[in-house]
């Protein structure tokens, strides 16, 4: 009962210290894991020795298949299966040889320096070669960063581990002490993999938005619930394929893609509520790491561990930097692409599989990856901190443009309609207009979702952009009238 409350509080804790500190940290460049990895050494056996985790502990098992398991599932929701028909020679650049050449050098690496068995290297190469999605998510919402940078960072983060998953598994067949795995169960396995579950996966995501629409259309479905299915569905896909003995893990990314793919209108909660719950999971995962685990890294830097360990920082960097260049991707973008490519949580779930399975080794292998992840959070978020912080605007620039429209007088207090009971306070098209014939003054606002609003070129005319991140700081910059009816547009 003790571990399930120090759990709990741990859970409560992440929450409130990550919602307190996003937009600090988001505006400061700082990466958000260092803060929570810290976090994890103040709570750990070195600090106020309230909470430990080792690699047998079930709790650090669970947060990583959730963690694991919602990253590909909202990863997947918000591909843009049109983007990825536009630009379709730079994803398979970028998921293909840009992801599988980085994974050899790796592994052959592994295999010289430090003396792995082919099984064992390879199972390194392939989770080292996956980037971190969680450090790449403050880079990604920067409006600075040009579009064809963060669509090639994107796709690779939220993509690259479904490439990468299958080596893992295959790998750890390979690796076990009782030698050479039997063809029926090597068969198994791949049609587990590449079969059963992504058939499950998007078997249910398509049965699942199909039931969505046809109930919401019919009945009507609370947004809040809405937000919820999202985490039902992923869940549910895991669950699917691992009863069949299929892989959970790429029915849950099936079910994201098929969902995406079937273009149907979601609430942005169906797919924002996803990705701030896998977040948090994530950061509880540092912060379980970061209480010892994570430290054990330095444990094996030895010479030919830290050479291997530039090795993997830098492969990724040396295979794709002239592989942009050969699609055309040049200057600044060719740079961001090829430069932003941490190492962390992502590379930590894939190392762990063998770990969780019981493989001989598999924790030597864990600690070489928290080696490099460690040092990728200093080379690749100081990259980052440096791209937010020298892209950030000053706090007296304003970014949006405010239409132009004059101030009208207001109106006698006895003209203006009463409060409404109602709590969602709707008002109709007439209503702005009657205000309006009245003479009060009406500022109509778009605060809708920022993917909304970027893949929606109309626009309501006269409307102020107020983005619903920092809605109060961008209405006092462009000083809107503290007299007028706000008339909000969010859908």
């Amino acid at each position: 009962m003790l571990h399930f409350y120090t759990t709990v509080a741990l859970l409560g804790l992440v929450i409130v210290v990550a919602s307190l500190l996003s937009g600090a940290l988001e505006r400061s460049g700082l990466p958000l894991v260092a803060a929570f990895l810290g976090l994890g050494a103040l709570l750990g056996p070195a600090g106020l020795g309230v909470a430990d985790f080792d690699l047998g502990s079930p709790t650090l098992q669970v947060l990583a298949i959730l963690g694991l398991t919602l990253v590909l599932f909202s990863d997947a929701v918000t591909v843009d299966t049109k983007e990825v028909r536009t630009r379709f020679a730079l994803v398979w650049r970028m998921l293909g040889p840009g992801t599988l050449l980085p994974a050899i050098l790796i592994g052959i690496a592994a295999r010289v320096l430090l003396h792995l068995s082919v099984p064992a290297a390879a199972i390194l190469g392939a989770a080292l070669a996956s980037t971190d999605p969680v450090l790449l998510r403050t880079v990604l919402r920067s409006r600075e960063l040009p579009e064809s940078a963060r669509v090639a960072l994107r796709l690779e983060s939220g993509m690259n581990d479904v490439v990468l998953l299958p080596i893992v598994v295959l790998s750890m067949l390979l690796v076990r002490p009782e030698g050479a795995p039997a063809p029926r169960e090597v068969a198994r396995t791949v049609v587990g993999l590449f079969l059963l579950g992504p058939v499950l996966g998007g078997l249910i995501g398509w049965l699942g938005i199909t039931v969505l629409v046809h109930v919401r259309e019919r009945f009507g479905v609370r947004r809040d619930y809405e937000s919820l299915y999202a985490l039902g569905l992923a869940f549910s896909a895991f669950a699917a394929a691992e009863a069949v003995d299929g892989s959970g893990f790429l029915a849950a990314f099936a079910a994201g893609l098929v969902v995406s793919a079937q273009d149907v209108e979601l609430c942005d909660c169906f797919l924002e509520y996803g990705e701030a719950t896998a977040e948090m999971l994530l950061l509880l995962t540092f912060v379980a790491f970061g209480t010892s685990l994570i430290w054990t890294g330095f444990l094996v830097a030895d010479g030919p561990t830290l050479l291997f360990a530039l090795i993997a920082l830098v492969a990724r960097t040396v295979v794709l930097y002239p592989m942009l260049g050969a699609a055309g991707v040049r200057g600044r973008d060719r740079r961001l692409t090829a430069f932003f490519g941490p190492r962390g949580l992502s590379s930590l779930l894939l190392v762990l599989l063998p770990v969780f399975a019981g493989i001989p080794g598999a924790d030597a292998l864990f600690r070489v990856t928290c080696l490099v992840a460690l040092l990728s959070l200093v080379v690749h978020g100081g990259l980052i901190g440096l791209f937010l912080r020298g892209n950030a605007p000053p706090r007296e620039r304003v970014r949006l443009t405010r239409p132009a429209h004059r101030e009208l007088p207001t109106a006698p207090p006895e003209a203006t309609p009463a409060p409404r009971d109602d709590a969602s306070a709707r008002i109709t098209v007439d209503e702005v207009q009657e205000l309006r014939r009245r003479g009060e003054p009406v500022i109509i606002v778009d605060a809708r979702a920022e993917r909304s609003y970027a893949q929606d070129d109309r626009r309501a005319v006269g409307a102020v952009r107020l983005p619903p991140d920092d809605p109060v700081r961008t209405a006092t910059a462009l000083r809107l009238s503290q007299h007028a009816t706000l008339v909000v547009y969010c859908a």
